[in-house]
């Protein structure tokens, strides 16, 4: 056991620790904390009756509970508290007892203390999680012993102790995750950045300020990947500490991965390597050559290009993201419930050269939606819309139409449940036609995350008859 764990472990033992939020990141956490036996009390907004599950697997542990809309009310005494990723900071509960002297902190603001391998972190609006997975199996790939977490993989907190300093861990971070880190990892990559969770974020500032911790702790042996393409990422190299790197799907730049002769590379100053051409990229979109582009620029010091062309060629992508669910009498339908932004639902549309069958709509969060009114219209014949954001989009279209006088023949259908929604898109479906669940919203209108979303829309998608 490296010297961090034990001096942690010696620090909280004895200390009262609150836990807020008994959810995928923090049920593991509990049970670390447990088994290091100090005092835990666990708070959840939910009733208890909606965690039986969870529940069930903390029973062989002594824990104390709150439950219910009022759980915070009973945030007093503690010495740590383990912030939920998503749960603002500042709430007044949780300043109240920083006043008071407790220790505000998350999951992976521990982790960070306590990894003793070397760590690469992604983030970023669009794309952060096939990145990361690109990044992870390419590693992996190349024969290095890899743990996989943040936002995807497993909670690492809970596996801190076996991993070895010679390992590479790889992580997917959001801004709830990283807006109060006080530490980067040793290779940041930035995909790009658009509006996006300002339902949570106080303004556009706040959230490009949580997304720019992934690198502002760096030190000058550290290195930061980013999009030349994306204005907002390309001014973060005038506050990067460590070594810059670029990647470009539109430019050519001195440096970095771009797209140069029909194919990707990575140039330096002394040698270009021609890496993968685009058409041998298993997965479809312009956006999955940005991502291989981000991959390449982080891993070429340590993955081979033979192992790169290899993971092109091969990998199948991330489930929710353009997944392939079925293809009936000739109709695809592809699940992107990832797709909770406008900008997502637009990369997803790109990805086809043919007009599709899109089913968009659900929880607003407080983002603009007039720039998938175009796109819309362009790559769209059939639009079927479920939700609070369906006015929104639907809007969005009709000013693109009057605007553009393109899309008169666009049919709009309104639903409001996934059962009619997927009737609608089968019904209207003609062979060789396109489906497509991309809804640039988030699931919390009628779902408790983005994957029971596609989950529910497969599982329908499947039982549809011949």
């Amino acid at each position: 056991m490296n010297n961090k764990i034990e001096e942690f472990k010696n620090s909280i033992k004895g200390k009262k620790i609150a836990v807020l939020g008994i959810g995928v990141s923090n049920t593991p956490l509990i049970k670390y904390l447990a088994e290091i036996g100090v005092d835990i009390t666990a708070f959840d907004k939910n009733e208890k009756d909606k965690l039986k599950d969870v529940l069930k697997c903390l029973e062989s542990y002594t824990l104390k509970y709150h439950f219910g809309k009022d759980y915070l009310k009973q945030l007093k005494g503690f010495d740590v508290i383990f912030r939920t990723p998503g749960m603002r900071f500042d709430l007044p509960e949780l300043e109240e007892e920083r006043r008071r002297g407790a220790k505000i902190t998350s999951e992976m603001e521990a982790f960070f203390e306590l990894c003793p391998a070397q760590i690469f972190a992604v983030t970023g609006s669009d794309g952060k999680t096939t990145t990361t997975s690109l990044i992870y199996t390419m590693l992996k790939e190349q024969g290095f012993n890899c743990w996989l977490g943040g936002n995807i993989g497993i909670p690492l907190l809970s596996k801190v102790e076996d991993i070895k300093d010679s390992d590479k861990v790889v992580l997917e971070l959001s801004s709830f995750q990283l807006h109060t880190m006080k530490s980067s990892p040793e290779i940041a990559a930035i995909t790009n950045i658009s509006p996006n969770h300002l339902d949570v974020h106080k303004s556009l500032e706040e959230y490009i300020e949580a997304k720019q911790n992934i690198f502002i702790h760096q030190n000058n042996s550290n290195k930061l990947i980013l999009n030349y393409d994306n204005e907002t990422t390309r001014r973060f190299a005038q506050k990067a500490k460590g070594n810059t790197v670029f990647f470009s799907r539109l430019n050519n730049i001195p440096e970095g991965s771009m797209i140069e002769n029909g194919f990707l590379i990575y140039k330096t100053n002394d040698k270009t390597v021609e890496i993968v051409k685009p058409e041998e990229i298993l997965l479809p979109g312009v956006h999955n050559v940005e991502n291989y582009l981000a991959a390449i620029a982080v891993v070429n010091e340590y993955v081979s290009p033979e192992v790169i062309r290899k993971v092109a060629r091969t990998f199948t992508g991330v489930e929710h993201r353009i997944e392939l669910v079925r293809e009936l009498n000739g109709v695809r339908f592809y699940n992107d419930s990832i797709a909770s932004s406008p900008s997502r639902t637009i990369a997803g549309l790109n990805s086809f050269n043919q007009k599709l069958i899109l089913i968009a709509g659900g929880k607003d969060k407080g983002i603009p939606y007039d720039e998938i009114g175009e796109p819309i219209v362009d790559k769209v014949k059939i639009l079927i819309l479920i939700g609070p954001t369906a006015p929104r989009i639907e809007q969005a279209v009709k000013d693109a139409i009057k605007r553009t006088g393109k899309g008169q023949d666009l049919n709009i259908l309104h639903c409001s449940s996934y059962e009619e929604v997927v009737k609608k898109a089968h019904e209207n479906a003609l062979e060789g036609d396109i489906v497509i669940l991309s809804p640039a919203s988030t699931s919390f209108d009628m779902f408790k995350n983005f994957e029971e979303r596609g989950n529910v829309f497969k599982e329908i998608v499947r039982k549809l008859k011949v």
